[in-house]
């Protein structure tokens, strides 16, 4: 039997895990790091990057690059690259097929199936999607496990009684649980959420900012100018988590400028997006009838949680000063390996068991009888946070003498008429004809722990039994279409490790020249092409050596470009900068701990007797 993976599948990033030797270990990718960017990217030649590779590409290849596509899950939306169009869960799944070779490449064996997080306030369109990206992606997926869960699961002591309040607040969605942990056993209260509320909205915020300051007009903008700005604008949030005050930089050939803002200006220019904070919180509360005083831990996941404005907020309207924020970017991963042990059986921990709820309510429609006008209503069967797995039953009767047919329409959602929840899908019932309440079926609901809905009818006057599994949805792909795109899949080969983090500075060069101009933008390009000539070469002590020295200039070069506007001092000599006694204090230690591996100074000078043989 081989291995289960557990896999994050994150808005902003996602990594993988595995439950081995008793413990979660998470799985490092081909760079050896264990976030890897949720970034698709195709080429002109039809390539595909996904991760790193492709978030260098969002800013050079805006149009042919897609990101926070998880908010569009189980939706008809698609992003165009390289002229193609692609649904979410397409996208999706070249992330997780990224994940799946990277855990390949560490276990050394076939992976074949996954267990997959998603938010809790996904809907049945969204963890199907989940599901068929997973197929797509060359992985049996039987179960999806909530992320606020997972993170349960992580941060859950064994030998401890406790009820915890997890808000998870990643890139692009929000998910709060109530979580009572008690003898083995995680069980999930009560859940709500914002599927489009999450750290992407504060720089959407901060780059609005920008804009305004700038006196630019959005709409002018090329979708090169806007990656550059929202670039930006993260940088920006990310060091507010350190600072007070910070200035976002922005330098493109036609836009040049600085703007300052601090955490108090940040949190007046998104109040919106605390007020819509709340609103979950006090939803679950609400719904399990608990007060403040009975949560003993406040758990934050997700990296948005870093921001000290989300914390301090969070410890505002909790009125508590002891939340925790462990490990944000990993804590549902780690929550993930755990319940993998559990699939597995595994001795450590077989005997915990994980509950789980159904996070929106499940129903029929019925006939308003007080305002037909305003459409049919919702008849509830499995009112949201029921406890999984769970079955229910309702009578259902015809409306009118001699009524044929009596159509079940099923729907997901919280408002009274049904035209306002989501449509799951329908029975056509063939009912004899009888006086109007006399043509009677009985409806019944089960729903499991994998998010399948099963409903079956059966006509009470005949005997007769319909019934539908709930699995497939219309805003995704077909049965035939998954089929066809499988065969695609199959053929879509990832980049090797060497391959992709040669592309990975190759495309970084070509962000960072988009970013500059002049010498520095001359000096960037001179040095990609010889990193090009040395690959070409493939001697690969030479090519380790190009590699090193190339990934330690372009760093210099970020630095640089993060906190200095180059076009307020036209004359900088940017190669005297780099070279500064400082800098060479920092690169003689490092070459002290690289003894015997790498000499910089070897390279820098093979670099430049390879720019005279090309006469510059």
């Amino acid at each position: 039997m081989s291995k289960i993976i557990g896999i994050d599948l994150g808005t902003t990033n996602s990594l993988a895990t595995v439950w081995e030797n008793g413990k979660t270990v998470l799985i490092p990718n081909s760079f050896n790091e264990f976030l890897t960017p949720s970034v698709v990217s195709v080429d002109e030649k039809g390539n595909f990057y996904v991760g790193k590779t492709a978030k260098e590409r969002l800013i050079t290849h805006p149009d042919s690059t897609a990101s926070v596509f998880k908010r569009s899950m189980g939706t008809s939306s698609g992003f165009v690259l390289g002229g193609n169009r692609y649904l979410a869960e397409e996208l999706s799944a070249m992330v997780l097929k990224r994940l799946k070779q990277d855990a390949e490449n560490y276990l050394g064996e076939p992976v074949e199936e996954a267990v997959i997080s998603v938010p809790a306030y996904f809907n049945n369109l969204a963890r199907n999607a989940t599901k068929r990206a997973g197929q797509l992606a060359g992985l049996k997926v039987e179960r999806i496990v909530n992320e606020p869960s997972a993170a349960a699961l992580a941060c859950y002591d064994m030998h401890t009684d406790t009820t915890m309040l997890v808000f998870d607040f990643g890139g692009g969605t929000l998910d709060v649980s109530l979580v009572e942990c008690f003898d083995n056993v995680v069980e999930i209260i009560a859940v709500s959420g914002d599927n489009r509320l999450g750290g992407s909205d504060f720089d959407d915020v901060l780059m609005g900012h920008f804009i305004r300051q700038m006196k630019l007009n959005y709409y002018g903008l090329t979708e090169e100018q806007r990656a550059m700005i929202r670039k930006a604008a993260e940088l920006c949030k990310r060091e507010l988590t350190n600072q007070e005050t910070v200035i976002i930089h922005v330098n493109d050939t036609d836009i040049q400028g600085s703007v300052s803002i601090s955490r108090r200006e940040l949190i007046q220019l998104s109040a919106d997006l605390f007020r819509r904070m709340e609103i979950p919180i006090r939803q679950v509360l609400k719904d399990s009838g608990m007060g403040l005083d009975e949560i003993d831990e406040v758990i934050l996941v997700g990296g948005s949680c870093k921001m000290p404005i989300v914390q301090k907020y969070l410890c505002h309207i909790l009125r508590r000063n002891d939340i925790q924020v462990r490990n944000p970017d990993y804590m549902i991963a780690e929550g993930l390996g755990v319940y993998v042990g559990i699939k597995e059986r595994n001795e450590d921990i077989k005997d915990m068991v994980l509950t789980d709820i159904c996070p929106f309510s499940l129903g029929v429609g019925v006939v308003n009888r007080e305002d037909v006008s305003a459409g049919d209503k919702m008849s509830v069967m499995i009112p949201r946070n029921t406890s999984l797995p769970v079955s229910h039953v309702g009578e259902y009767v015809t409306v009118r003498d001699n009524q044929e047919h009596l159509v079940v329409k099923i729907y997901q959602g919280e408002a009274q008429l049904v035209k306002h929840n989501l449509l799951l899908g329908e029975l056509d019932l063939l009912v004899p004809k009888l006086p109007a309440g006399m043509a009677k079926v009985d409806v019944r609901f089960s729903y499991d722990i994998n998010g399948v809905l099963q409903v079956k009818a059966k006509i009470q006057n005949t005997g007769e039994e319909k019934e539908i599994v709930i699995v497939n949805d219309k805003s995704g792909l077909t049965q035939d279409q998954i089929e066809e795109k499988l065969e695609v899949f199959k053929k879509l080969e990832m980049q090797n490790a060497e391959e992709e983090e040669n592309n990975y500075l190759m495309n970084w060069g070509l962000r960072l020249m988009e970013q500059c101009t002049g010498q520095m933008r001359q000096d960037i390009e001179q040095r990609m092409d010889y990193f090009a000539h040395v690959v070409g070469e493939g001697i690969p002590n030479n090519i380790t050596q190009a590699k090193r020295h190339l990934k330690r200039y372009f760093r210099h070069v970020d630095q640089y470009l993060e906190t200095h506007n180059i076009f307020a001092t036209p004359d900088f000599d940017f190669a005297s900068w780099y070279q500064s006694e400082n800098e060479q204090e920092e690169e003689s230690q490092e070459q002290k701990e690289t003894s015997g591996e790498y000499d910089e100074g070897d390279a820098e000078q093979e670099y430049q007797e390879w720019l005279k043989s090309m006469g510059l």
